[in-house]
C-alpha cells in the first residue's frame, strides 16, 4: 500500500529540516487541509494563505500588480510569486532558507474560463531555497475534482522536490 502524500511530505520535511508554507487560490485551503490532517504536522507546517482575490495576492503575498496585469492571476508567474510570497510572509523566526513554498492558482469551474485559459487550467508554483518553478495542468473534472487534482499535484511536486526527483527547477528567479 502506498503511503499518502501528506504523510510522505511530513517525513521528508523532517528529514531535510525544512518547513512548509502554502499559498492557495483555486484550491481554497484544500492543500493546507490535507497537510494538517496528519497528526504532528505542526512540526513542519508553518501555515497557509488562501488568497482568492487579487488584492489579497498583492497585499498579503506580495504578487506584483504588474504580474497580475501582464499575465493574470492564473499564470506561472503569479504562482511563483504566490509561493515566494508565502515563504517570506510566514517565515516568522524560521529562516527563509529552510522553507519550501507551494502554491496553486487556477480556474476550478464550472465557469470563469476563456479560450486561452479554460476551466480546469491550474498553475502550481514551488519556491525553494535553490530556485523556483511553475507547472501548468488542465484538469477535466467538476469543480471539486479540479480542486482535488490540484491539491494532489501540488503536494506531489513538493514531495518530488524533497526527494530530489523534480524534473526541473529554475534557479533564475
Amino acid at each position: 500500500m502506498n503511503t499518502p502524500l501528506e504523510i510522505t511530505i511530513g517525513t521528508l520535511l523532517r528529514q531535510r529540516g525544512m518547513k512548509l508554507v502554502v499559498a492557495e487560490s483555486c484550491t481554497g485551503g484544500l492543500i493546507s487541509d490535507r497537510i494538517t490532517d496528519v497528526p504532528g504536522s505542526s512540526d513542519y507546517y508553518l501555515g497557509g494563505v488562501t488568497a482568492y482575490a487579487n488584492e489579497v495576492k498583492r497585499r498579503v503575498l506580495g504578487v506584483s500588480a504588474e504580474t497580475l496585469r501582464s499575465y493574470g492571476a492564473v499564470s506561472g508567474e503569479t504562482a511563483i510569486e504566490m509561493a515566494r510570497g508565502a515563504r517570506f510572509a510566514l517565515a516568522d523566526e524560521t529562516p527563509v532558507s529552510s522553507i519550501l513554498g507551494i502554491s496553486a492558482t487556477g480556474i476550478a469551474g464550472p465557469s470563469g474560463g476563456s479560450p486561452d485559459k479554460p476551466v480546469g487550467l491550474v498553475w502550481i508554483g514551488l519556491s525553494a531555497p535553490e530556485g523556483e518553478s511553475a507547472w501548468q495542468f488542465v484538469w477535466e473534472f467538476d469543480r471539486s475534482g479540479n480542486k482535488a487534482a490540484s491539491a494532489e499535484q501540488a503536494i506531489r511536486l513538493a514531495v518530488d522536490y524533497l526527494r530530489g526527483t523534480l524534473s526541473s527547477i529554475d534557479s533564475n528567479h
